[in-house]
């Protein structure tokens, strides 16, 4: 990310921590990183991985979405790069939360992602190249144009193959329980 997109990250992570009364000490602890490193991604200047603020938005009880809404550059760690498309934003009560993301991933990679909150599925549809997604016991192969759609609860795994991958991946999180995404 540039560093506009890291200032406005950190303002809008600082202003979500705020309005749920956590200090930097609790959230850090929560989210299982360093206070310094919050401190820093709060003041524009860190460089947080895709697994640090997919910790935090857990933590701060939104979807990843709501979390990089404001940034309009991808995310990018190890490969792997994540680009918000499209959020539900106005939603009636019984509605579930729904991101949509690019996600593109380099030859080979490997991404091993956190179970969201209960009930949360997952559909990925890739656009190019091959991989292999879903439990990591037992990821489920798919090439151009394939769609998959697993229970996301539970750990998972997104794999390019040698020619790398690009999915769209769109998450649909259980009824009543964005805030736990």
């Amino acid at each position: 990310m540039d560093k506009i997109a890291l200032e406005t990250l950190g303002r809008h992570l600082q202003a979500l921590r705020q309005a749920r009364g956590l200090s930097l000490t609790q959230l850090a602890a929560q989210a299982e990183i360093a206070k310094s490193n919050l401190s820093r991604l709060e003041q524009g200047a860190g460089n947080p991985t895709i697994d640090t603020l997919w910790r935090l938005a857990k933590r701060l009880g939104v979807p990843f979405g709501t979390l990089v809404a404001p940034v309009a550059t991808p995310v990018e760690e190890n490969g792997i790069s994540v680009r918000l498309i499209e959020q539900s934003h106005h939603r009636h009560h019984d509605e579930p939360a729904v991101d949509v993301y690019l996600m593109r991933c380099a030859p080979g990679t490997v991404r091993q992602a956190e179970a969201h909150a209960p009930g949360t599925r997952e559909t990925l549809q890739v656009v190019e190249g091959r991989g292999s997604v879903g439990p990591p016991e037992q990821p489920h192969p798919l090439g151009a144009g394939e769609i998959f759609t697993f229970a996301a609860d539970q750990p998972h795994v997104y794999r390019a193959s040698d020619t790398g991958a690009t999915l769209l991946v769109t998450i649909v999180y259980a009824r009543g329980e964005p805030s736990n995404a």
